[in-house]
């Protein structure tokens, strides 16, 4: 299954600027590369007349390659710097999805803004207020599908195990089948004065930190935003950019992200993006993050267990399947139970990897979540792997307020086993996409 990123996607466009789309039909061109496509998502950017642009399923005709139904959004983390030209017109992104196209081969596709689309078969946000929110597909309560779901109680220090189920905010990540949890959530597992035994539980789900912030006047001051400490340390969930994004072809929302350091202070803003797809086979996932410093330098490092944007699997996987877990790399399949890790002592291991996959057993069943990674995110990646289903890479930063820190990943989660061509064709089209062209 191959797939193709929202970054690049906008980095082959031919053109610099967003199209404009005054006539009530367009025409893309799209030209594959090297490299057959196969359920692949595109984002095209456009500016629309304001009459379409409250429109959010999108009729399609054309080309079998492609499912006939489109979706508007408003402009995501990685295309809002594009500006429409002309004060009477808004922009919007379009997405499609190509179901199949030969490498090489070019497909036209035709957009219809005057036929919107509505359908059971479309995303939907809902959830419990003030605690979490969550994506599911399909509006039918009989067949309906939970996908992902958004952790972000307030920070609580009333107890310590209150504190414990606050200090960070997370995404957790469902089962392709929507029946359960496949990631860690800590102590947000238990339930009020249960008492079982956690393994690592500062690992959750699909989550961004890190374990050594340092900032303030000759860097005097360290913040674990991992651990959440010493003191007051934490993330904390400040708001949800309105609205949420729900249609026939993805789910999104933007959330705003405080960075606290010991003493509570705010030391660094973040807007964490996360893109839900409806393709079959399983769960695609683009995480895209902005981080800005409130003021000053901020030194972001780490070590590789805890920093950075990282995976963990359920507590299940740490208790009881562990020694079944194995790796998927660009250079073979591993043993089960064998990880590489990045050492900082030695400056030995796994570096700059452009993808790798955790193969994980949870109630006798084979799950496997390739985790890719964009070549535009900066620095040195430094990778790291655990047999109980915690994995990803980082790699250290200056965040200026000239610089702010933007990176880019995709998630793909599915039933069984997957192979290194199976892998390396997921990434390809991530970083190799085809090109689109507008009139």
């Amino acid at each position: 299954m191959r797939r193709l990123s929202l970054w690049t996607t906008l980095l082959a466009l031919s053109a610099p600027a967003s199209v404009l789309a005054q006539d009530k039909t367009i025409t893309l061109t799209i030209t594959a590369g090297k490299h057959a496509c196969e359920n692949t998502p595109i984002c095209v950017p456009l500016t629309v007349p304001r009459e379409f642009a409250h429109r959010t399923d999108i009729s399609l005709t054309g080309d079998e390659a492609f499912q006939l139904i489109g979706q508007l959004t408003l402009p995501g983390l990685t295309t809002a710097h594009i500006k429409s030209a002309d004060v009477h017109l808004l922009r919007r992104d379009l997405h499609v999805l190509v179901k199949h196209l030969a490498a090489g081969a070019t497909a036209k596709l035709s957009l219809h803004f005057g036929k919107e689309v509505l359908s059971l078969n479309r995303f939907n946000w809902s959830g419990k207020p003030g605690e979490y929110l969550e994506l599911r597909f399909g509006l039918d309560p009989k067949t309906v599908r939970p996908m992902l779901r958004y952790m972000h109680k307030d920070y609580d220090t009333s107890t310590a195990e209150a504190r414990d189920r606050t200090y960070k905010v997370f995404h957790h990540l469902y089962d392709p089948a929507g029946k359960r949890l496949v990631t860690n959530g800590g102590q947000t597992d238990l339930q009020p004065g249960e008492t079982k035994k956690l393994l690592y539980p500062h690992h959750r789900g699909l989550m961004f930190a890190y374990m050594r912030c340092t900032y303030g006047e000759g860097k005097s001051t360290t913040a674990d935003t991992w651990h959440a400490k010493p003191g007051d340390t934490h993330q904390s969930h400040m708001a949800f950019v309105v609205p949420e994004e729900a249609g026939a072809l993805l789910g999104r929302h933007c959330v705003l992200v405080d960075w606290h350091g010991p003493k509570k202070e705010v030391f660094a803003k973040e807007e964490r993006e996360l893109t839900v797809y409806n393709v079959p086979g399983g769960t695609l996932v683009d995480f895209t993050s902005r981080l800005k410093t409130t003021g000053g330098t901020v030194k972001l490092d780490g070590d590789p267990q805890h920093a950075g944007f990282q995976f963990r699997a359920s507590n299940d996987v740490a208790d009881k399947t562990a020694k079944q877990t194995y790796y998927v790399r660009p250079d073979g399949k591993g043993k089960p139970g064998e990880t590489r890790n990045w050492e900082p002592k030695t400056k030995k291991g796994p570096i700059n990897l452009p993808w790798d996959a955790l193969s994980f057993v949870l109630d006798g069943k084979r799950y496997t979540v390739a985790y890719l990674n964009h070549p535009s995110n900066p620095g040195e990646s430094r990778w790291s792997e655990r047999d109980y289903g915690r994995f990803g890479c980082y790699f250290a930063y200056d965040l200026t307020p000239e610089r702010p820190l933007v990176v880019n990943y995709r998630i793909w989660l599915q039933n069984g086993e997957m192979t290194v061509p199976d892998v390396a064709a997921l990434h390809t089209n991530f970083v190799e996409p085809p090109k689109v062209t507008v009139k």
